[in-house]
C-alpha cells in the first residue's frame, strides 16, 4: 500500500496556477487525487493542469476570484456535481509591504478581501460537500507572519494571523462531522513571487538581496515551494488522521530559533 495516497479523492486547491499552490497540486495529482484549481490567473492554472495531464493524472482549472462568494459558490458546486470534495487547500493570497502608516484603506481592504474573506467563501461553500465526505480535510496556508512580528507587514501580518484563527474555530466547530483542519505557516519560500519583488525593489541588487533575505531563516536558505507540498500532502493524507486544529511551522528555524 502507498503511503500517503490520495487515491479517488477530490481537492481543491485555490492559487494554484504557480508558486506553493502549484506544486500541491502537481504532489496531489501524482498521488492520485483528481485535482481542480481555482485561480485568477486561468492561463497560469491551465498550465498546471496541462503538467498534471502530461503524467496521466486528473485536473481541471476555473478561473475564479475567491472575493467573490457567487462565483466561489458556483466553481464549488461545479466540482461536487459528480461526488463530494475530500480536501480544500486555502492557498491563494497577496501580499503588502509597509507599517500602518504606509496602509492606505484600499490596501487593507484588498488583502481582507483575499486574503481572510477568500478563505472564508472557499470554506462555507466547500462544507456541505466536506461533511459528505465523511471525513474531509481543510488545510489553510498561514505564515509565520500569523504568530511574530515581522517589520513592515502590517496589512499582511494581520490578514495571516486571522488565516490561525480561522483554522482553529473551523477544527472545533467541525470536528463532530469528521472535518479536519490545520493549517501550515511556511517562511520565506523561494517563489517566482519572491523573484519578482527583489527585481521590482532592488534592481540591481538581486543577488545580494537573494542572499541576504535567505539568512533570515537560521538554517541559511529559503524554503522550496515543494517542502511546503510535501508536508501538505501529510496533512492531507489519511496517515494524519489524529491531527487537527494544529498550526505547523514550516521556515527554516525562523519563529524557535531567531534571537536564541
Amino acid at each position: 500500500m502507498t503511503k500517503f495516497s490520495l487515491k479517488n479523492k477530490i481537492a481543491v486547491v485555490t492559487g494554484g496556477g504557480s508558486g506553493i499552490g502549484k506544486s500541491i497540486c502537481l504532489t496531489f495529482a501524482k498521488q492520485g487525487a483528481a485535482v481542480h484549481i481555482l485561480d485568477f490567473n486561468l492561463e497560469a492554472a491551465q498550465e498546471t493542469v496541462q503538467e498534471i495531464k502530461a503524467l496521466g493524472e486528473k485536473a481541471v482549472a476555473y478561473k475564479c476570484d475567491v472575493a467573490n462568494q457567487a462565483n466561489v459558490e458556483d466553481i464549488v458546486k461545479k466540482v461536487a456535481e459528480n461526488g463530494t470534495i475530500d480536501i480544500l487547500i486555502n492557498n491563494a493570497g497577496i501580499a503588502h509591504v509597509g507599517n500602518i502608516e504606509a496602509v492606505e484603506e484600499a490596501d487593507l481592504d484588498r488583502l481582507y478581501n483575499v486574503n481572510i474573506k477568500g478563505v472564508y467563501n472557499c470554506i462555507k461553500a466547500s462544507l456541505p460537500f466536506l461533511k459528505k465526505s465523511g471525513k474531509g480535510v481543510i488545510l489553510n496556508i498561514a505564515s509565520i507572519a500569523s504568530t511574530v512580528g515581522i517589520n513592515d507587514r502590517f496589512a499582511y501580518s494581520m490578514t495571516k494571523g486571522a488565516v490561525l484563527t480561522i483554522t482553529y474555530s473551523i477544527a472545533k466547530d467541525f470536528i463532530k462531522d469528521g472535518i479536519r483542519c490545520n493549517c501550515i505557516a511556511p517562511g520565506r519560500v523561494h517563489t517566482p513571487f519572491v523573484d519578482g519583488f527583489i527585481k521590482n525593489n532592488y534592481p540591481g541588487k538581486e543577488d545580494e538581496m537573494f542572499e541576504k533575505l535567505s539568512k533570515t531563516q537560521p538554517i541559511g536558505r529559503m524554503g522550496k515551494p515543494q517542502e511546503m507540498a510535501d508536508l501538505a500532502l501529510f496533512l492531507c493524507s489519511d496517515e494524519a488522521g489524529f491531527i487537527t486544529g494544529s498550526n505547523y511551522a514550516i521556515d527554516g528555524g525562523f519563529v524557535t530559533l531567531n534571537g536564541n
